[in-house]
């Protein structure tokens, strides 16, 4: 309950200048803390949904029918990009693979949404979610694509901020014949603060189970994606200002 308090307080300060049409049920800051309790909770939307209805509705009373919630979600995650933070003088660049379906199931659909790709070194059927952190693991920017697709095609997220931050990277991000960029290739050993990284891939693994997800459609996934970025910051930024830990972040 405490969790949930201190995400709508954070929520509503950031989106104060944010105002709600004069019709909805829900206010912009109510949706986005719900998006962020999603991310938080890593299940699939139907389990979220009723847990969050059954648990928490006296702090949601307007809550709309589980469809429309997971629409409105969706149409909101725009705002989650108020969460993003500024580069630093060293940005890390690096893809995070996201699993959608077994490799087994791959091509069962024509509506398949992920890709089979290699991630760690194994197939998966999914996506990448490729985010820009600076030095304090705050997420900068981030895209997505299928697992398929090489990293070299999401060097625009780095890019971007040409003449902001030097963006470090491995090998995959790295064209020989592309113009000099803000992208630079850190060799295995060298560049201890890509280490970073590590440390924002863990917290997306261990406590957001994010290496699995359950989304089917593109606009429902990238909503989820958004909401997912929006939370390590807000996590981030609360451990160092508040000396919390990951795990007070559990609901």
């Amino acid at each position: 309950m405490d969790e949930i308090i201190h995400l709508f307080c954070i929520v509503a300060d950031r989106l104060k200048q944010v105002k709600p049409h004069p019709n909805v049920n829900l206010f912009p800051s109510e949706v986005v803390t719900i998006g962020l309790l999603y991310a938080l909770k890593g299940n699939g939307f139907s389990a979220f949904y009723r847990w969050l209805s059954r648990n928490f509705r006296h702090f949601f009373p307007a809550l709309p029918d589980r469809t429309r919630t997971h629409r409105l979600l969706a149409h909101y995650s725009d705002l989650a990009d108020y969460f993003l933070d500024d580069p630093t003088f060293f940005t890390v660049l690096d893809s995070f693979g996201i699993e959608l379906i077994h490799p087994k199931r791959e091509g069962r659909s024509q509506q398949q949404l992920g890709k089979k790709g290699k991630s760690n070194h194994r197939w998966i059927v999914g996506v990448k979610l490729v985010p820009l952190l600076n030095n304090r693991g705050e997420v900068v920017n981030w895209t997505w694509g299928t697992a398929n697709m090489h990293d070299q095609h999401f060097r625009q997220v780095a890019t971007l901020y040409d003449g902001e931050t030097i963006a470090l990277s491995d090998s995959g991000f790295v064209q020989k014949d592309a113009p000099p960029s803000n992208i630079k290739l850190c060799r295995r050993g060298t560049w201890n603060e890509r280490m970073t990284i590590e440390t924002t891939y863990s917290l997306l693994t261990r406590l957001l189970h994010a290496k699995r997800m359950t989304q089917r459609r593109a606009r429902h996934l990238e909503a989820h994606l958004a909401y997912l970025a929006a939370l390590v910051n807000v996590i981030v930024q609360s451990c160092a200002s508040y000396s919390l830990a990951w795990t007070d972040f559990t609901v």
